[in-house]
């Protein structure tokens, strides 16, 4: 009996990597009997037979889930956004990175198409670049060209002997991301409308690949995500930049929105906190309260 992790699964099919191949796996009895609900990212025990066949006969606990995409036990997601065609929504990356932090997943951001800006024009944030920001609140940020590979080797070392997915807008170069970080495996890559400005979907379903010494799931492009079910005391604890001014508010439970006295909203008019991100804040405040109302 050997440990692996399930890539893929369709049809009564399922592929498992272990010991450094990939087995063509069936379920044991009892699972199919059980109605076992199997996901891309499930550590699984596997009895070996000839030529590559294995059965599964056990399934781990997950540590953790997502439901988009679905996949399970992932240690790290790589928000890919472009920083050029199309302009980086960072509206999404700051819902994502509430999406991933809540599913206890370390966020990694990725902004791309670095070689369509030149040093004179690198679009700016508030007086900073936008990586700036990001890494400024604490965050890991990386900035590659996909077509001139600078950058590559830094994520590449990233990828080691952990679980990772990529999520982002459609269009962002995630599956020209997985091509320049695996030669060999390509994914097919979509095309930029030039209406919209926007990516065409290209991927259609979650699937763990080999890749970079670890794996890496590329999954299907979405534009718009809601926000988790939390209350919104808890919303703050997702903007790590607020932590260091929460205390010295004049209400202990002051929401940095219209109370007087918030040494957050003080903070931001000294630029100390991104205006931006400030604004996302509030934004999705009232969609948590409002959810709060709902439910």
């Amino acid at each position: 009996m050997i440990e692996g992790v399930l890539l893929k699964g369709y049809g009564g099919f399922y592929y498992v990597f272990a010991e450094n191949q990939v087995w063509d796996c069936s379920l044991r009895g009892r699972f199919r009997i059980k109605d076992q609900d199997f996901l891309p990212g499930d550590r699984v025990k596997i009895l070996p037979k000839e030529n590559n066949k294995a059965t599964i006969e056990g399934v781990e606990p997950r540590r953790n889930s997502l439901s988009r995409p679905t996949i399970a036990n992932v240690d790290q997601a790589l928000l890919v956004f472009a920083l050029t065609s199309p302009k980086p929504d960072l509206n999404l990356l700051d819902r994502l990175l509430i999406q991933v932090m809540d599913a206890e997943i370390d966020p990694i951001i990725v902004f791309t198409k670095l070689d369509k800006l030149n040093e004179t024009s690198m679009i700016g944030y508030e007086d900073h670049t936008i990586t700036d920001v990001y890494r400024k609140i604490g965050y890991t940020v990386f900035e590659v060209s996909n077509k001139t590979g600078q950058g590559i080797a830094e994520v590449k070392r990233q990828l080691t002997d952990k679980v990772s997915v990529l999520a982002g807008p459609s269009g962002s170069g995630k599956s020209s991301l997985f091509n320049a970080l695996s030669p060999g495996k390509e994914l097919k890559v979509g095309e930029i409308s030039e209406k919209t400005k926007r990516g065409r979907h290209t991927t259609r379903h979650v699937e763990l690949m080999v890749c970079a010494g670890g794996l890496l799931a590329d999954t299907p492009g979405f534009s718009s995500l809601f926000l988790p079910n939390i209350k919104r005391a808890e919303l703050m604890d997702f903007f790590p930049e607020f932590t260091e001014y929460r205390r010295q508010c004049r209400f202990n439970s002051c929401l940095h929105d219209q109370e007087p006295n918030c040494a957050i909203k003080a903070a931001t008019e000294r630029g100390v906190i991104s205006t931006t991100r400030y604004e996302h804040y509030r934004t999705f405040l009232q969609e948590v309260i409002e959810a709060e109302r709902r439910y």
